[in-house]
């Protein structure tokens, strides 16, 4: 089983929560791109490592993060 996370970056708020829950450590902070509210958005360094476990998405307290399994 694969799975895709996509994120809502523009309403990320940078608060890192996400990378601390993530069991493969792949979900990161992207320091090369602000989003329009100026923060550093997460995002997933290697998507093919992802086992869909959703634990970054439970732990969003704004619900930016979207996990799909296929």
């Amino acid at each position: 089983m694969s799975a895709k996370v996509t994120f809502d970056t523009n309403r990320c708020k940078g608060c890192e929560l996400c990378t601390t829950v993530c069991p493969k450590h792949i979900v990161v902070m992207d320091t090369a791109v602000t989003n329009r509210k100026g923060y550093h958005p997460a995002t997933v360094k290697e998507m093919d490592l992802c086992i869909g476990c959703a634990s970054c998405a439970k732990m969003c307290p704004d619900s930016v993060i979207t996990v799909e399994k296929f």
